[in-house]
């Protein structure tokens, strides 16, 4: 059996694609997963399985489809690969209000892309994630999911590092 972290795009965002956790829990139960986590509302989930990250991943995506209507990207980390997205952050940890990790669906061989007025922030793309430092504000920030899925091409979703440790912590126990 292998751990995995789930992270589920567009999940209980300003009211849209709403699903409890529990029931979510209840879904992923009955698709033959394994000790089956949730944290906190936004689609973060710790759970075990004997299939790969894709057939999860799929099996995940379908599975909310079939019961609710929604079609909603699914990307599956193992812990190795997790505690490497952390370890390899290149920026300051200093103040955990400006830090994310933005989590793409596939490995990239871009390094740089155009983005026009990102101030202060800065990014750094390494293989399957994107590291943030916004000084500006996520709310003020240009470096946003739906930039990284337009210039690279991949589907992601982005998590602040309090979430990301704490699904690092919770996926250990």
């Amino acid at each position: 059996m292998k751990r995995y972290i789930v992270l589920l795009r567009g999940i209980n965002v300003s009211g849209k694609n709403k699903l409890a956790m529990a029931e979510l829990r209840d879904l992923l139960s009955s698709l033959k997963f394994q000790n089956v986590k949730t944290y906190i509302q936004s689609g973060n989930i710790i759970l075990d399985s004997d299939e790969t990250k894709s057939v999860v991943c799929e099996k995940i995506k379908e599975g909310i489809t079939s019961k609710y209507g929604y079609d909603v990207p699914v990307l599956a980390r193992t812990i190795q690969e997790w505690e490497k997205a952390v370890k390899n952050y290149p920026f300051s940890l200093e103040n955990e209000k400006i830090v994310a990790f933005t989590f793409l669906d596939k490995s990239v061989e871009v390094q740089k892309i155009e983005v026009n007025g990102i101030k202060e922030d800065q990014y750094k793309i390494n293989d399957n994630v994107v590291y943030l430092y916004c000084p500006s504000t996520f709310a003020d920030t240009k470096l946003s999911n739906n930039l990284f899925e337009r210039k690279l091409k991949v589907t992601a979703t982005t998590r602040n590092l309090r979430t990301t440790l704490k699904l690092l912590e919770l996926a250990k126990t």
